[in-house]
């Protein structure tokens, strides 16, 4: 295992193309973080918050610049690796959950592993996550019959199942009361204490950054203070 970072970002730049406008999403991003640290990223709307994850999870591509995951170059392996390196080493957590409405929460967390390739059941370590989740109890129901927090905690569960080397959480408590978002912030702390994940942290809410080691804060596609 590595002694750096498990993310560097290098000048990270991201245009899109609207109609005839070009959009600077990202103007040069620089960031590094540390292998088990929590990080919150804030900003306004517009900063490039959600850009910079989708470009560190894969889901979209740099125009220029470099992103390292565990010392792997996204720009230099093959769309295929990439993928894969998605599947295995990244979970997404997002502000509107994302379950599969016709699936009981078990069945949307299995979904994961089936397309991660992962054959069986859950090890060990994941028992403890849901034990720390809080959500065993509930499995078997749908999303409809759950509450906006146990939602997320499963999508959270989802997202870990396959152990994750990062965990990128945008807005996670964006669509929950102050109750049920205290209680999702512990779990990703606890996440981050005792099983040591690496969590990036999107989020408007300075009492959400609390919860993180390190705050940074991005303003016209950069990173501007840490």
């Amino acid at each position: 295992m590595s002694n750096g970072p498990i993310i560097e970002v290098r000048d990270l730049r991201k245009i899109y193309r609207v109609g005839d406008v070009d959009v600077h999403a990202l103007r040069g991003a620089n960031l590094q973080v540390k292998r088990g640290e929590f990080l919150c990223v804030a900003g306004p709307s517009g900063s490039g918050k959600s850009t910079l994850f989708h470009v560190l999870g894969g889901l979209t591509s740099a125009t220029s610049g470099t992103v390292l995951i565990e010392g792997r170059d996204l720009a230099r392996i093959s769309d295929a690796a990439r993928t894969e390196l998605r599947k295995q080493k990244v979970g997404f957590v997002f502000q509107k959950y994302n379950l599969l409405p016709t699936l009981t929460a078990a069945d949307n967390i299995a979904i994961a592993r089936h397309i991660a390739g992962c054959a069986g059941d859950p090890d060990a370590a994941f028992e403890e996550v849901l034990g720390l989740l809080d959500i065993r109890h509930r499995l078997h129901h749908k999303p409809s019959a759950l509450s906006g927090g146990e939602q997320q905690r499963v999508a959270i569960a989802r997202a870990i199942v396959n152990h994750p080397a990062i965990l990128l959480a945008d807005e996670p408590t964006g669509n929950l009361d102050s109750k049920n978002s205290a209680a999702v912030l512990s779990v990703l702390r606890d996440l981050n204490e005792r099983l040591g994940q690496t969590i990036l942290l999107i989020t408007h809410d300075p009492t959400v950054a609390s919860y993180a080691h390190r705050l940074v804060h991005m303003l016209d596609g950069q990173v501007v203070e840490g």
